[in-house]
């Protein structure tokens, strides 16, 4: 298993679509960056969120999740309640290859504000707008500035292709459009 290049995640990008819309370049000027780097793509945060808020006093159940517990905002610059977290997804829609496997991790300028993104690993043959889970671990308010960069995406092509993909497996958030709460 390798961790793919600049060179390969542009080409599977233009001639696959892999990442729609593609940056290939990458654009700092002014903005948390975002676009084509040299082993990984840094994907955008889009403006529309789910802050979460514990004004109905439920409990957390990943099996029976109550949506009462978000407030949707669209906007751009979302801030995250103090020790909380709010839900979005991405600007770019992924069509992953069946031989590729992905790993996000936050982009540093979030991480050293005390802003921790959690995003699954985007299995072979998924495809959709990536949910994001954008906690804020501090005791302040946190700003999350739209359309700027929050993760960067690392691409990982097996040895050979797998057995049984995402698409195989009829995958519950395939093809996800929109902000996706828990499902079982």
């Amino acid at each position: 298993m390798s961790i793919k290049s600049d060179a390969w995640i542009k080409r599977m990008a233009v001639e696959q679509q892999m990442i729609a819309p593609f940056e290939e370049g990458q654009v700092r000027n002014g903005v948390i960056s975002y676009g084509l780097s040299s082993y990984g793509y840094d994907i955008r945060v889009a403006d529309e969120f789910k802050i979460f808020t514990n004004v109905n006093t439920t409990i957390v159940d990943p099996k029976n999740f109550d949506e009462r517990s978000f407030v949707d905002f669209k906007g751009d610059i979302c801030i995250v309640p103090p020790n909380s977290f709010a839900l979005a997804r991405t600007v770019e829609y992924f069509r992953i290859p069946r031989n590729v496997m992905t790993v996000c991790l936050g982009k540093s300028s979030y991480a050293r504000c005390g802003v921790i993104l959690n995003v699954t690993p985007f299995e072979p043959e998924w495809e959709g707008f990536a949910t994001l889970e954008i906690s804020n671990t501090t005791p302040l308010p946190a700003k999350i500035y739209a359309n700027e960069g929050i993760a960067q995406v690392l691409f990982f092509e097996g040895d050979e292709p797998c057995l049984v993909s995402y698409a195989d497996k009829k995958g519950k958030y395939q093809a996800q459009q929109d902000i996706t709460l828990p499902r079982i």
